[in-house]
């Protein structure tokens, strides 16, 4: 071991003083609140990025590296600064002090930035982006020094104990800063009350160092000459050692959240737990490091064989992903069901046994290699520089990392080829710290591991991951794609004209060309047009799915401009693989946008006579930003007099007190505003600031057109009768049904957080929703179709009741009305499909 970390300097008996003083389980705990409120900083900034530059992930992980190179300046600046303060508590409470002050600001800016930023990139795209940049990385500046000075403030003789403790304490509480925001704080007091709750915590950790310090005495000032002028021996390897290992662990987390996907949800929850996990095990290995410093010898060799040992458990654990994974989720989610009674608490476990099989071990393994480095790297009379520069060097290669292999290695290679590339680079750099730790055997086993890796990379096959997902057992995997923005997945199910094709997103279904897909698609396009009080030219779909929205515009006469705004490029690479969409993949009238919807809106200024949208279900995490009332707003500023907005009501995916919430969003804005039933398990809301008269007239005009008659005759609306009887109520009878439900905002994105649905929820919205119906206000001169319309309502009715009674298990009341409804089903292409058995959902 070098000298400086063997024998004590002169300064050891100030350090005992400072140690006595503040202790170094006081800075822990310190170090535990300030861990909590970055992290939760760090989930609010991020949501708000996404309303400013976009759910782009090119965008977010630009904008995120920033706050990370806040961290690293902040690390190699503070810490610097750390070892010539000669009261590092009182340092430490103003940081803390600064951070909850700029935090605050910067989160209240955020919350105004969208409109400026757009109008901004317009004119000046590169000032736009450095002042965003910027904005989020100054407090990160100052987070990232408080574990450099609380470790020369707790005056620890080894570095390596005191390091590892700390780094314990502050990933400890970023454990709490990950769950906090989703189960408690957002849906409590929302996005900016979140982030008051954590610069309370700053504040808490700034009056407590300020309390330690005015018990403590300040350092002699002849301190300062007893630091030395040099690093130790081998200190900038094991920093670039560590900053190689930061670039791949990062890697590592790129890629697990594509490994997760086949054993997850996409709600807002499951994040938070598998964050929760990553940063267990970091904090975990620091600690056992911690406690067992003083029986382990060469820092180099445990350095070594921990990299090393971390890219092979990573690997081991893509490969042994399986189904018996999800047995092991299914008995954890049944035993916490038992004990709490919670089905939050039971999903929740659910992703915390996936987390663990996938990331505990490595990370358990990565945490332990921090206070390894420190003995290499940090004397103990430069314990803030030197930690500040491991800290700094690690945090920039993690930026690097993250890029490299969002944007490189996995569109290229796979997660499990590239998976296998970090693990073998792992080894290398374990190979290479073996070196130096002049040590044969440790270099022989890390030389091994790097072989094993080799071998399980070359038999582990590249689509590995794409036969774990849900949707591909005893289907046919049609189309797969990996990429920083999300799994892209087609599969196939059925047999002869029973056969259809489903779209999954990151391992969730969206959608699919089977008829109930197909006919809510087409009415999500057709219909809002249809009742236009306008001569509708153009329309925009946010969300191109399978396309068949975008498709069915083209069945529409007199559209000039059709565009469609999509966040993944594989989905529209994936578009042509489904039916019933009017070959949009290739439609050259068809105008392509890969973004965001909502940034779509907001960079740009065109107008619409219709913004349809077909987003993911919105409990989904990140969506609630196209279901918000702060959405809609904007969303009306881009209509042309008399357009309609058209938003998909799903009905199974949310509570019906959520789903109260949605309504409440659109009538805050629309005050013209009407729902209709466009398929038995989703609804359509059709909203304009203008006044939208359904006449009867116009509407059997445009439905007389050939094109369009034919696309909704396919999906059993063959008459402007069909089409009014799925009518449902106006904005009187939606406000009724929304009572006093707080509208979604973007500041209060509860239904995001909302509790787990129910199942068969569905037997608990339909019925409501369906109560509100009243007849469509045709108007005096319409007499003629009321007797038709009725017939058409009664067939619906009578299939939404049979199938509810066949959801609630009644098949009693399915019997009674199948034969009615086979007759009916013999002139109706969509009860046709229900009364021929086929696997719809």
């Amino acid at each position: 071991m070098n000298s400086a970390l063997r024998e004590m300097p002169a300064s050891a008996t100030t350090d005992a003083r400072a140690g006595a003083a503040g202790g170094l389980w006081a800075a822990a705990g310190l170090l535990a609140l300030s861990g909590t409120a970055a992290l939760i900083f760090q989930i609010v900034w991020i949501k708000q990025l996404s309303l400013i530059v976009g759910v782009e992930v090119h965008a977010i992980a630009i904008a995120v590296s920033g706050f990370f190179f806040g961290l690293a300046v902040g690390s190699a600046w503070l810490g610097r600064l750390a070892d010539r303060s000669l009261r590092p508590m009182r340092l430490y409470a103003g940081i803390e002090l600064c951070v909850a002050l700029l935090a605050l600001a910067v989160t209240w800016a955020l919350a105004r930035g969208a409109l400026p930023f757009a109008r901004a990139e317009q004119a000046m795209p590169w000032l736009a982006w450095v002042a965003i940049l910027a904005l989020v990385a100054v407090p990160p500046m100052l987070m990232g020094g408080t574990l450099p000075v609380l470790l020369r403030a707790c005056g620890a003789g080894r570095v390596g104990r005191a390091g590892g403790v700390l780094y314990a304490a502050n990933t400890a509480g970023a454990i709490a800063g990950a769950l906090l925001p989703a189960f408690v704080l957002i849906p409590a007091y929302g996005v900016f009350g979140t982030a008051c709750a954590a610069a309370g915590l700053n504040l808490a950790a700034a009056a407590g160092a300020w309390a330690l310090q005015r018990r403590a005495q300040a350092a002699p000032v002849g301190e300062q000459a007893a630091i030395p002028a040099a690093q130790p021996e081998g200190a900038w390897l094991a920093i670039g050692l560590y900053s190689a290992a930061g670039a791949v662990a990062m890697g590592y987390e790129v890629l697990w959240s594509q490994m997760v996907v086949p054993f997850m949800s996409t709600r807002a929850f499951a994040f938070s737990v598998v964050l929760a996990v990553y940063l267990g095990g970091l904090a975990l290995g620091a600690a056992l490091y911690a406690r067992w410093e003083h029986r382990l010898r060469d820092p180099w060799r445990v350095f070594a064989l921990l990299i090393a040992g971390a890219g092979v458990a990573a690997l081991v654990a893509m490969a042994l992903l399986g189904p018996w994974l999800i047995q092991a989720q299914t008995l954890a989610e049944a035993a916490v069901r038992r004990w709490s009674d919670s089905g939050l608490a039971g999903m929740s476990a659910r992703f915390a046994v996936v987390a663990a099989v996938v990331v505990l071990a490595p990370t358990l393994l990565l945490g332990a290699a921090f206070p390894a480095v420190l003995r290499i790297a940090v004397p103990p009379a430069r314990r803030g520089q030197g930690a500040g520069l491991v800290l700094a060097g690690n945090t920039l290669g993690g930026i690097a990392g993250t890029l490299l292999v969002a944007f490189v290695l996995l569109p290229r290679l796979g997660a499990a080829r590239g998976l296998a590339l970090l693990a073998a680079i792992a080894c290398a750099i374990g190979i290479a710290a073996a070196w130096r730790a002049r040590a044969p055997m440790t270099r022989a086993v890390a030389a091994a591991l790097l072989g094993a890796v080799l071998i399980v990379g070359w038999a582990l096959p590249a689509d590995h991951l794409a036969r774990l997902l849900p949707g591909a057992k005893d289907s046919t995997l049609v189309f797969y794609e990996e990429s920083h923005g999300g799994t892209v997945a087609v599969v196939e199910r059925g047999a002869g004209e029973k056969r259809f094709r489903r779209l999954y997103i990151q391992g969730v279904s969206n959608s699919g060309d089977a008829m109930p897909s197909l006919r809510y698609m087409r009415l999500q396009a057709l219909l809002p047009l249809i009742v236009h009080a306008g001569e509708p030219r153009s329309a925009l779909v946010i969300g191109y799915g399978t396309g068949i929205t975008a498709g069915a515009l083209s069945r529409y006469p007199g559209l000039d401009r059709r565009v469609v705004a999509e966040l993944l490029p594989g989905v529209l690479r994936a578009g042509s693989l489904f039916k019933g969409s009017y070959d949009a993949a290739a439609d050259p009238g068809l105008e392509r946008r890969l973004r965001d919807g909502r940034r779509e809106l907001l960079t740009r200024d065109d107008h619409y006579d219709l913004i349809t949208l077909e987003p993911p279900p919105p409990s989904a995490a990140g969506v609630v930003n196209l279901y918000s009332r702060d959405f809609y707003q904007l969303a009306a500023s881009r209509l042309n007099p008399k357009g309609v907005v058209a938003q998909w009501l799903p009905l199974p995916t949310q509570n019906l007190d959520d789903t109260r919430a949605l309504v409440a969003s659109f009538i805050a804005v629309f005050p013209h505003a009407t729902l209709w039933t466009t398929e038995m398990h989703e609804m359509l809301l059709v909203g304009s600031m203008q006044p939208m008269p359904l006449g009867h007239a116009r509407i059997a005009a445009r439905m007389a057109q050939p094109q369009l008659r034919q696309a909704l005759a396919e999906v059993g609306v063959g008459s402007p009768a069909a089409l009014l009887a799925t009518w449902v109520t106006d904005r009187e009878g939606l406000a009724r049904f929304a009572g006093d439900a707080a509208p979604v905002t973007d500041d209060r994105p509860a239904i995001e957080y909302a509790p787990w649905v129910r199942p068969r929820e569905i037997v608990r919205t339909l019925p409501a929703l369906l109560a509100l119906r009243s007849d469509p206000p045709l108007g005096p001169h319409a007499q003629s179709l009321t007797q038709e319309i009725e017939n058409e309502r009664g067939a619906l009715d009578l299939f939404y009741r049979s199938a509810l009674a066949a959801y609630r298990g009644d098949r009693a009341e399915w019997s009674e009305s199948a034969a009615a409804l086979a007759r009916l089903a013999q002139a109706n292409p969509y009860l046709r499909w229900f009364m021929a058995g086929a696997d719809t959902r």
